[in-house]
């Protein structure tokens, strides 16, 4: 008997289809900019695919709680009571959104007990998408393709390592990680898409030594995992949790295939 939630994984792959068309509506427009209370920026993309995935999935399953970075004001009291929730990034990388160069994605995933076991990554400028859940396995799918079974890459001996970093957020940690690392070969890019670069085997390792949101990991967690990588803690190792205390910021972490090198000693 398969989980459960494989039988949510077609209609969630459909809400972030919705979405990514309700973005594409307001991207071909002259589309205004906000800031959020931490200085972050806001669009009506933002808000309108946020509106399309939370209507979705209460009709999909009414009795699962939703948290979306555009909703998450919800006190870690009631959170924490949850044993699993869906979590949603209705527009992940807005600054590559606001600087129109297509390195933006939809996510949606379903936590249990503080484990991504569902995720879904779409990217509405493309129609590319990537997709797994536990039980069931990984795959990333074109616009006129079936979908292709994805799982991360060994390491090959003499040949440089294929990082992939973030086009907004990469720092001084970044480059540090890079320098100790050795030969190796760095391609930037924004929002979940680097999470999925691991998962297929189009990268190595993604080092994240800078802030980031539980909901902008989640589902490229769940598809990391699904193909066999991890996404764990720089400092412990341990893989990334959620709902696990009031913040909703993740631990600066690393995405790996190749479990056989110890990346975490690139750390500074």
């Amino acid at each position: 008997m398969r989980d459960e939630w494989v039988n949510w994984l077609e209609p969630a792959r459909t809400l972030a289809a919705e979405a990514s068309t309700r973005i594409l509506d307001i991207y071909a427009t002259a589309f205004g900019v906000t800031a959020k209370l931490d200085d972050s920026p806001l669009t009506a993309a933002d808000l309108a695919s946020h509106h399309t995935i939370i209507a979705g999935l209460r009709q999909l399953t009414p009795d699962i709680p939703v948290l979306s970075e555009e909703s998450a004001v919800i006190p870690f009291a009631e959170r924490s009571q949850w044993r699993r929730y869906w979590l949603v990034d209705p527009l992940d990388g807005t600054k590559e959104f606001v600087q129109r160069n297509g390195q933006f994605t939809v996510n949606i995933a379903l936590i249990v007990d503080h484990e991504p076991v569902l995720g879904v990554v779409r990217v509405p400028v493309t129609g590319l998408s990537y997709f797994a859940a536990r039980g069931y396995g990984a795959f990333r799918k074109e616009p006129g393709h079936l979908p292709e079974p994805i799982q991360v890459r060994s390491l090959q001996t003499g040949q440089p390592v294929r990082v992939v970093g973030s086009r907004s957020h990469g720092g001084p940690g970044l480059l540090h990680f890079v320098a100790a690392l050795g030969p190796h070969k760095l391609v930037t890019m924004g929002s979940s898409l680097k999470l999925c670069q691991v998962a297929e085997g189009a990268a190595d390792v993604y080092p994240r030594l800078g802030p980031t949101s539980e909901w902008d990991t989640a589902a490229a967690q769940a598809i990391v995992e699904v193909a066999g990588g991890r996404v764990v803690s720089a400092e412990t190792g341990e893989p990334l949790r959620y709902n696990t205390h009031d913040s909703l910021l993740n631990p600066h972490f690393i995405v790996y295939g190749d479990a056989g090198r110890d990346w975490l000693s690139y750390v500074q």
